[in-house]
């Protein structure tokens, strides 16, 4: 059996995660880590928090390694999860040129397709 994991938060830190757990900006799973934490530092054990969270207790235990190895940082997502970025910077300049210097109107079909046509951005 692993040896119970136990995190203790000093006064700035417990303020900080209870205002990203109340945080709607912020990603669900985040609000959710830093939950976790707090739950972890007034004494609840990794099994139970599982529990509260319908999750594995192996995700509880790779919340608290990741705050103890990179902090707050550590409660996000790591970069390169989820689709990637279709569009780059110089297409979305592209549209506001278009917009500002042709007399017409444009509506979102419209722009895609000429992203399409005139870019081959899909």
């Amino acid at each position: 059996m692993p040896a119970p994991l136990r995190i203790q938060l000093n006064p700035e830190e417990e303020e900080t995660l209870a205002e990203l757990r109340k945080a709607i900006s912020v990603p669900y799973r985040t609000r959710d880590r830093a939950h976790m934490l707090k739950l972890n530092a007034q004494g609840k054990k990794v099994p139970e928090i599982a529990k509260i969270f319908n999750c594995h207790s192996h995700t509880v235990r790779a919340t608290i390694r990741r705050w103890e190895a990179k902090g707050l940082v550590g409660l996000w997502e790591e970069r390169g999860r989820g689709a990637k970025a279709k569009w780059k910077d110089e297409d979305i300049e592209y549209i506001e040129n278009c917009l500002n210097q042709e007399q017409r109107t444009y509506n979102s079909t419209q722009l895609a397709r000429k992203l399409k046509q005139e870019r081959a951005v899909d």
